[in-house]
C-alpha cells in the first residue's frame, strides 16, 4: 500500500512534539506541517518538554491534489499526508438483511 493513500474514515496516527505543559492536565504540542500550536489533555502520563507523543484520529477530508489530509483530533487539523501513519482502514458495516423485501 502506498504511503499517503488515505480515505475518509481511516484511523491515522501523527507524531507530535511536546512544547510545554500548560496546566496540570493540559499539554501544548507541535504537530508537524500544521503551523499552529495544539493543546491536548494529558492526565495519564507526565510527559516533559521535547518528548514525542502519538495522536490518533480519524480522517475527515482528503485533498489528493494538494497532498493534504484533515484529521479529527478533537478539532479538525489539516496536515500533509506524508506526516501521517495508517493505524486501521475504514471498513463499512455489512448489512445482515437486504433493503428490499422478498417477492411474494
Amino acid at each position: 500500500m502506498a504511503k499517503g493513500s488515505f480515505n475518509i474514515g481511516d484511523e491515522v496516527a501523527i507524531t507530535a512534539n511536546v512544547r510545554r505543559r500548560v496546566t496540570k492536565d493540559w499539554v501544548s504540542v507541535s504537530v508537524p506541517s500544521y503551523g499552529q500550536p495544539h493543546s491536548i489533555v494529558d492526565r495519564t502520563s507526565k510527559v516533559k518538554q521535547g518528548q514525542e507523543i502519538e495522536l490518533i484520529g480519524h480522517v475527515t477530508y482528503v485533498d489528493r491534489e494538494a497532498g493534504k489530509v484533515t484529521v479529527n483530533l478533537g478539532i479538525p487539523v489539516t496536515v500533509k499526508a506524508d506526516t501521517l501513519r495508517l493505524v486501521t482502514r475504514y471498513v463499512p458495516p455489512k448489512r445482515k438483511t437486504p433493503l428490499v423485501d422478498k417477492a411474494t
